[in-house]
């Protein structure tokens, strides 16, 4: 693969990847032959073909492959029901309403059951330190997740409750997800990257009754003390009046005191040489073991709780438009919102997505590095993954620990096949060369991905040259908390990639590009990019105040679903994601925009405050702005140290 003039020779250095990513929005990289004769959808006209028949006969496309799957009842009424009008009534959105079926059944029972499928590994873990690792199959799997689903039960846990969980990324995580999906409990799932303050918001947001934490993890060489945090969490909730009555608390940086005899019961070393990101040997600080506080009555450890169990659990059989999670995230109010996920729709999408747009098979290893506290955890770590029978890594760390080299030896070490990472990701290993990547081989690597942002060409033609060896396919994927899964995507055996360029919408997705006025732009164009009618996966409201889901999302222009960001379509139909559509300021002239538009203040910034997922956090801004030091809620900042450095480089302004 190549570009079409340069087939036959690559690039050298990072001089010829610049000037090619100079010239490689108009070029496009051809499917390799190899992968396209296997795979699912192995030619633009075959895609193009099912996207036809997947916009145009919604009810039949989705409902050959909800055959797939085990529903305890079919659907007795329309199998599609919506509004995205404003001006005509409610906005909702009902797929197979009526049907009932449980996911967590669907990914673990089906999978063991009628696949057979009960002694594949479902997931390689690998901890922050490269020796600790486990495996476990989906039998194991099935067992322990029966066994918590018993544990939350007897806690009094019933369907259409709310649990707050706040971990590692560790085996029990997806545990404790699949047993509240399996009693159809809402599981809200708090990234352990977050504050305090932030974990208590979202708690009492939703009114979660239960909290699953861990005692302590390592993060590269930082100590994460989240049963700290977690109290700390619980007491700010009483002080609001809501009492959380319990919290199960996983024994994981102590987990040699369990004595299991597994490997995961091993605690990280005390000490070792490891290399620092430049690759020279220092000596590793000791691994500290904090102690735990106890709050008896309220906090109860997860392995005394299992040590009863029983092992088997018969699941809530849920309608498929029942809620299965929220999950927040960023709000321009500075409150985040609960975006709420539903069973049937939002299954058969993550399913769906996952098996086409990696064009999974049932021998690949797949490795989706997003933490499951994310929507691309929830949907590419645990249910798409688990739905296909797939096997894939969990991994604990960070891609620099204990060396930059960290990703590639793991990809080795499992025969990772489809990888999917973010550009934030890649753009910090490039920084190191090509040589962490180079030592190692690599060779098992079929499929690429990238999510998150759009990946700059410079970018991706490291990651396709370098890290792919000019052989794998990239899927450059554009998706939202709120859309569920994949929404524009290259197909990897079927589209022409055109470096930065999402491409094209995936099945059941109908994209539009409207102008200010909400009028539909054809053909080269750039402007709103909207969704007119819904996919399975489509968030169906904002938990607890169905308004601000309306108003956020279709009240601009009605009869469409907003995204909120900029697009262009280039001659060949190509779609190209330009930004939020309201972060962009045109700064130019004052004689091009006008007294009135003209900006009082214009102060240089060595970044902006953004998300990890790249939104501009504008309420953040406009604080700075007034010198306001109140900022709300900004644990979802990427880099904290940004707002720092505007406030202290702030205009000077009259007030």
């Amino acid at each position: 693969m190549g570009l079409p003039e340069e087939r036959g020779r690559s690039g050298s250095g990072s001089g010829g990847r610049e000037e090619a990513g100079a010239r490689s929005r108009a070029r496009s990289w051809s499917p390799p032959p190899e992968l396209s004769r296997s795979a699912h959808v192995s030619s633009l006209q075959r895609y193009r073909e099912l996207h036809r028949v997947s916009v145009e006969e919604p009810r039949e496309f989705w409902g050959d492959i909800a055959k797939e799957f085990y529903w305890k009842t079919p659907c007795p009424g329309p199998f599609l029901k919506y509004n995205f009008d404003v001006t005509k009534g409610k906005i909702f959105i009902e797929w197979m309403k009526g049907a009932t079926t449980n996911i967590c059944y669907n990914v673990l029972d089906r999978i063991v059951h009628e696949k057979k499928l009960g002694d594949k590994i479902a997931f390689y873990w690998e901890g922050n330190e490269p020796e600790e690792t486990t495996q476990i199959t989906y039998h194991e799997l099935l067992v322990q997740v029966c066994q918590f689903s018993n544990v939350l039960r007897k806690q009094g846990i019933r369907k259409g409750d709310r649990v707050a969980i706040y971990m590692p990324m560790i085996p029990k995580l997806v545990v404790a997800m699949l047993a509240c999906a399996r009693l159809g409990a809402l599981h809200s799932i708090v990234f352990a990257g977050f504050s305090a303050e932030s974990l208590c918001e979202r708690i009492l947001d939703a009114s979660c009754s239960l909290l699953i934490t861990a005692d302590a993890f390592y993060r590269g060489e930082k100590l994460v003390k989240l049963k700290e945090l977690a109290d700390e969490a619980l007491e700010k909730c009483r002080e609001k009046g809501f009492p959380v009555r319990c919290c199960i608390v996983v024994k994981h940086l102590r987990r040699s005191e369990l004595g299991t005899g597994d490997s995961l019961s091993q605690a990280p070393p005390i000490k070792r040489p490891c290399p620092d990101v430049q690759g020279k040997l220092k000596e590793k600080p000791k691994c500290i073991l904090p102690q735990i506080s106890w709050n008896e009555g309220v906090d109860l450890w997860w392995h005394e709780l299992i040590h009863e169990a029983e092992d088997e659990c018969e699941p809530e059989w849920c309608d498929a438009e029942d809620p299965l999670f929220i999950l927040y995230t960023s709000g321009s109010t500075g409150k985040p919102k609960g975006v709420v996920h539903t069973v049937g729709g939002y299954m058969l999408y993550v399913a769906t997505t996952f098996k086409y747009v990696f064009d999974f098979h049932a021998e690949d290893v797949f490795w989706c590095t997003a933490d499951i506290g994310w929507i691309t955890g929830h949907s590419y770590v645990t249910y798409g993954p688990m739905a296909n029978g797939a096997t894939s890594v969990l991994f604990e760390g960070i891609p620099t620990y204990p060396d930059v080299s960290r990703m590639w030896s793991i990809v080795d070490k499992y025969k990772v096949t489809k990888f999917y990472t973010a550009p934030t990701a890649i753009r910090l290993l490039m920084k190191f060369g090509d040589k962490p990547v180079t030592k190692h081989s690599r060779a098992s690597l079929q499929v690429l991905g990238t999510v998150g942002e759009p990946i700059n060409p410079e970018a991706w033609l490291w990651y396709h040259q370098v890290v792919g060896a000019q052989r794998c396919p990239i899927v450059d994927t554009f998706w939202q908390t709120e859309t569920g899964g994949h929404m524009l995507t290259p197909l990897p055996g079927a589209t022409p990639m055109k470096p930065g360029s999402a491409t094209f919408p995936f099945f059941g997705v109908a994209p539009a590009i409207l102008n200010e006025s909400g009028e539909e732009l054809e053909g080269e164009a750039e402007g709103y990019l909207v969704f007119k009618q819904p996919w399975p996966g489509i968030m169906r409201t904002v938990y607890g105040n169905h308004e601000r889901f309306e108003t956020t999302y279709f009240k601009k222009f009605p009869g469409y679903y907003v995204t909120g960001d900029g697009c262009r379509r280039d001659q060949d139909g190509y779609y190209w994601i330009t930004g939020r559509i309201d972060d962009m300021l045109n700064v130019s002239v004052r004689e091009k925009i006008g007294p009135i538009a003209t900006p009082d203040y214009i102060q240089n910034a060595p970044g902006l405050p953004k998300t990890r997922s790249g939104k501009i956090m504008r309420r953040v801004l406009r604080k700075i702005a007034q010198n306001d030091h109140d900022l709300g809620d900004i644990s979802t900042v990427a880099d904290p140290s940004v707002i720092s450095q505007l406030f202290s480089h702030r205009c000077l302004t009259v007030q």
